[in-house]
């Protein structure tokens, strides 16, 4: 039995959303595109997954989150894809795929062929297990990745309100549920082995920021160590957590936020890989030609730092999908995808954004006791990565465009002195920008994604801060 499609996408998350999108822009026929997905639902928001939907009141669920609204553009819900006949073929996990033979099999034992593939596979959360310690089957132990385990989080943390919840981990994940767990009145305990949270990307001073603001919250950290086991009572509940440093925590709940690792094993043998990824040129095509790579999974060039990488970002995954379908469906009017690396969050009354490479030297700028601070990294005499807390949409884009230009730079004291101001300078005086590639884009034009659960979280956030706000306001000038 077998099915046989001119475009198949294997995977089902933010990438094959706006890769179908972009396909049926661009014209595709009806039963010429299909999307296999282990997901039981239609391609969603990811991000949602880790603010919206943990709120305590109106909280972001299914269809208000499908692909596209994250830039403000249609919601795909399953009916979408069906007037564009797209056939969806969802909860089924592919089991094996020959791309020299371009077929691959599903674990129902269907044979489904492709001219072109898309591998849209995404990545899954690190378990404990695979750094020796057991204990993610316990019921009250969460990880979040998809919907089932978001689900999961909603579950349990509804039933632990009052409790002790530990998070594991001082990444994104760790950072974004630690915050969620606050605003669900849970008392929260960071752990992880860095010497500050975001340990990838905020430099020491930055951390502090934010570290204080989330202490002043009531969230503890633990640094410098890492989890070594669980006590689990007979009901298989999670009891305390015992950490290298001899700390025993009593807990009601675990959020395990330990990295990610890409699904590549489809392709291993298969397809060149590159930094735990496939890797792919600059059309985002892998080794075989019939077969292009999108979002976590691609190893891509990124131009504006001259080498290879695999950037975990739901911004990259958008863009990635939609230059890898104008590559195939216009291959010579396609060019090189021209990425400017892009991280942002949005915790309690905190909203920051970070451009290009946090390389080299850092200069730090703002008020670090106020609402608006940011810092520049230089590499080589040359700006090549710009953060930015508290900024306006109008600040966030001439960040971003200074940090494409790559000005250089002489003077670090007076580039600390001028702050944001050095890169409204830059940006005013730059040739206007180009309009956004739509595959990758330049950039430098700001993506902001609007939610509609942004409104209401902010509505909560803000009641239950109000009171902090204005007395530590008050004392520190901050936040």
């Amino acid at each position: 039995m077998g099915r046989a499609f001119v475009y198949v996408i294997v995977g089902g998350g933010v990438a094959a959303g706006y890769a179908a999108h972009e396909f049926v822009k661009r014209g595709v026929s009806q039963g010429e595109l299909c999307i296999v997905s282990e997901e039981p639902v239609a391609p969603y928001e990811r991000p949602a997954l880790s603010k919206g939907y943990l709120l305590p009141e109106a909280p972001a669920r299914l269809p208000s989150f499908h692909c596209c609204v994250g830039t403000n553009e249609e919601r795909l819900a399953p009916k979408w894809y069906k007037e564009h006949g797209i056939e969806l073929i969802l909860g089924t996990r592919v089991k094996s795929a020959d791309v020299r033979r371009k077929t691959l099999l599903t674990a129902t034992g269907e044979t489904i062929s492709y001219k072109y593939l898309i591998v849209a596979t995404g990545a899954r959360a690190l378990k404990l297990e695979e750094f020796g310690v057991n204990g993610s089957d316990a019921a009250n132990v969460c990880y979040l990745r998809d919907l089932a385990d978001a689900d999961r989080l909603v579950n349990v943390m509804q039933s632990c309100t009052g409790g002790n919840a530990v998070v594991i981990g001082g990444g994104y994940i760790g950072m974004e549920c630690a915050a969620s767990l606050v605003i669900n009145k849970l008392n929260v305990t960071m752990v992880f082995p860095e010497a500050h949270c975001m340990a990838r990307l905020f430099t020491p001073k930055i951390a502090s920021c934010y570290e204080e603001f989330y202490q002043s919250k009531g969230v503890k950290f633990i640094k410098g160590t890492v989890l070594t086991s669980f006590d689990i009572n007979a009901d298989g509940k999670v009891t305390a957590v015992n950490l290298r440093d001899g700390n025993k925590l009593p807990v009601d709940m675990v959020v395990i936020g330990i990295g990610i690792r890409p699904n590549t094993s489809l392709f291993e043998g298969q397809l060149t890989m590159e930094k735990g990824g496939i890797k792919v040129n600059g059309k985002m095509q892998s080794s075989n030609s019939s077969v292009y790579a999108i979002g976590d999974v691609a190893a891509f060039p990124v131009k504006v730092v001259g080498e290879t990488r695999r950037l975990e970002h739901v911004d990259s995954a958008r863009k990635s999908a939609r230059h890898a379908v104008a590559a195939i469906k216009e291959p010579e009017k396609t060019g090189e995808f021209d990425y400017l690396p892009f991280f942002y969050s949005r915790v309690f009354t905190l909203s920051w954004q970070f451009y290009g490479d946090n390389a080299g030297e850092v200069v730090h700028f703002g008020d670090f006791s106020g609402n608006t601070f940011g810092a520049y990294w230089i590499h080589k005499g040359q700006l090549v990565g710009s953060f930015l807390e508290g900024g306006t949409k109008e600040q966030y884009e001439a960040i971003a465009q200074a940090t494409r230009l790559k000005p250089k730079v002489e003077d670090l004291a007076e580039l600390e002195r001028l702050g944001v101001e050095f890169a409204l300078s830059v940006s005013e005086k730059a040739p206007s920008p180009r309009p956004t590639e739509v595959g990758g884009g330049s950039g430098v034009i700001l993506e902001k994604p609007l939610y509609a659960w942004h409104a209401a979280a902010g509505v909560i956030v803000a009641a239950s801060v109000a009171a902090f706000a204005y007395w530590y306001g008050r004392r520190r000038r901050r936040w």
